[in-house]
């Protein structure tokens, strides 16, 4: 135990001054936390780093497994499956028939093909934690792609951790998985709301309930001999999605979640054996052969494969590319199923010390590629080496074919059905084009005109012949939204929506035509309304009647 502590402070003494750099200079943090875990790595022993490694990708796993909002990703999720096995099938059989290549026996090219398949579900979320929370369709498929290849992974972990290749101990073990996601799925529908009473309001309490099963589950795997990433995982999946009731407890795990990511990647650089100074010549020169395929394996095939099916499937090439680009790294689970192959030796130190290292090397590689997507994919579809169908956009809208002079609403929040319902009242024809796939049924339901897809995608606006409009009204605070829309060049009145007066000022200087700064107009609303009941035009019984008028008609709205 003092081992681990000792490990533990390490790290943190090491990555201290890397994130500060990172935030100073306004640097990715993960290249920098893998970097400080390449020099904890002289300082803590690779048994202590396997088994930091395991539980801190455990106690990620449950993170992830609390945030999957199922309902969330259904739109989306036989898609996600096509792409997800796709990678599977596809980038996995050539990481296998690399390896027989380079001479590894059968039983080893297996693990590198699982190496190569599997994309990371922690860099992944936290690239695209802003395109998840906005409900972007990218976002969601990436979510969703994730969560089919953890399934598949953790099926995979139940039959390594069998350790031997016959038929009863790995049905056991895939049994013993079944049992724990079918207790998941019970304590999510019929106990999770009682632990939220029995927590009586207090955040703290629950956020304790939620530890509890957490160790239970965790526990209970240890007890039949099932990995701890499995207990972890399915006591995620437990925990009931809704922010809105459990915000407090949201709140508290998002913190843990971040305090587990910076030990995650600084393990990740202790496990890295460096070729040339801690191993010799042609040693570091095999290892980097097979590196430099899996690399090239996990950043460039694996997005393009993920990228054509995805087209194939009918979306647009923008939202596929980002996709297929956000899936160019090694997973955790990888690294989780090379330890445990390490450990009951179906895994050599060799190609376990490739797999890592080529893990550390595409998670630094994925935060660059995050960070210049828009780019790369203009810059392929400059080149024509991407373009999209139109397939989804075209089933998912109904637009006139001879709609002029109309009004376009981009998004369909409150304040999208209040100016949809207003233009109605005039008579004014509009389109509304809308994201986000929760609110597609309601606009199907409410609105005459709409198109249901991505507003970055040039597509989007030739169906909502946006070179036709009089007007476009965007409710979103979205600045990459907004200067998209600046972008079309449309001869129509522009509104758009800001979260500071400064990005308003900008957009005003781009060409906006009216830029609205939400708190800006709530607090000039408020002056207005303190003003009336000062001079006497109203009372204070009269602001509060209209007040609750107010909140009422919008509940009445959202239901």
């Amino acid at each position: 135990m003092s081992e681990m502590l000792t490990a533990v402070a390490i790290i943190f003494l090491l990555a201290g001054p890397f994130l500060v750099f990172a935030n100073q200079y306004d640097l990715p943090v993960p290249p920098l936390l893998i970097l400080a875990g390449v020099l904890a790595g002289f300082f803590i022993e690779e048994a202590i780093a396997l088994e930091l490694a395991q539980f801190g990708i455990a106690l990620l796993l449950f993170t992830f497994g609390v945030g999957i909002q199922t309902t969330s990703i259904e739109s989306v999720i036989a898609d996600s499956e096509a792409a997800a096995f796709a990678q599977i099938l596809v980038i996995g059989g050539l990481g296998a028939g690399f390896g027989l290549i380079v001479g590894l026996p059968p039983g080893e090219t297996i693990f590198l093909g699982v190496a190569v398949a599997l994309s990371s579900t922690i860099v992944a979320t936290s690239h695209m934690q802003s395109e998840i929370r906005r409900n972007l369709i990218y976002g969601r498929l990436g979510e969703s792609i994730q969560f089919v290849q953890d399934l598949f992974a953790v099926v995979f972990i139940l039959v390594v951790t069998a350790g031997v290749v016959e038929l009863d101990p790995i049905v056991l073990q895939i049994g013993y998985g079944v049992c724990f996601f079918i207790a998941a799925v019970l304590v999510n529908r019929y106990l999770f709301d009682a632990v939220g009473r029995f927590a009586g309001g207090s955040d703290e309490l629950l956020i304790i309930g939620v530890v509890s099963l957490l160790v239970l589950f965790i526990g209970a795997a240890a007890a039949v001999g099932v990995p701890v990433v499995v207990g972890a995982f399915a006591a995620g999946l437990a925990v009931r999605h809704d922010r809105t009731e459990y915000l407090g407890l949201f709140n508290g795990l998002e913190a843990i979640k971040d305090f587990f990511v910076a030990i995650f990647f600084v393990v990740v650089g202790a496990l890295v054996v460096l070729p040339f100074v801690e191993i010799g010549t042609a040693d570091s020169i095999e290892k980097l052969v097979l590196v430099a395929g899996l690399v090239v394996l996990t950043v460039l095939v694996k997005p393009a494969v993920t990228t054509a099916i995805l087209i194939y499937r009918g979306y647009e090439s923008r939202a596929a590319t980002l996709t297929g680009l956000n899936t160019d790294q090694i997973s955790e689970f990888s690294l989780v199923i090379a330890i445990e192959a390490l450990l009951i030796g179906m895994l050599t130190q060799a190609v376990f010390d490739a797999i890592v290292l080529a893990a550390a090397v595409t998670m630094i590689t994925s935060t660059v590629t995050q960070r210049y997507n828009e780019r790369i994919y203009r810059g392929l579809a400059t080149r024509g080496i991407v373009s999209g169908r139109h397939d989804k956009i075209d089933e998912q809208s109904e637009v006139p074919a001879d709609i002029t002079d109309h009004v376009i609403v981009l998004g369909y929040s409150e304040t999208g059905r209040r100016i949809v319902e207003t233009l109605e009242d005039l008579e004014q024809s509009y389109v509304v084009i809308e994201t986000d796939p929760d609110l597609h049924e309601a606009v199907r339901i409410d609105c005459e005109s709409y198109v249901l897809a991505d507003a970055m995608e040039p597509y989007t606006w030739e169906k909502a012949r946006a070179e036709e409009a009089r007007a476009v009204v965007s409710v979103t605070v979205s600045p990459v939204v907004s200067r998209r829309v600046l972008d079309l060049g449309l001869d129509a009145t522009i509104v758009l929506r800001a979260e500071t007066e400064r990005e308003a000022l900008d957009l005003l200087d781009l060409g906006s035509t009216y830029v609205a700064v939400p708190d800006l107009l709530a607090g000039e609303e408020l002056i207005v309304r303190l003003e009336a009941v000062l001079s006497g035009e109203t009372t204070a019984d009269g602001l509060r009647s209209a007040g609750q008028a107010e909140l009422e008609n919008g509940f009445d709205r959202a239901d």
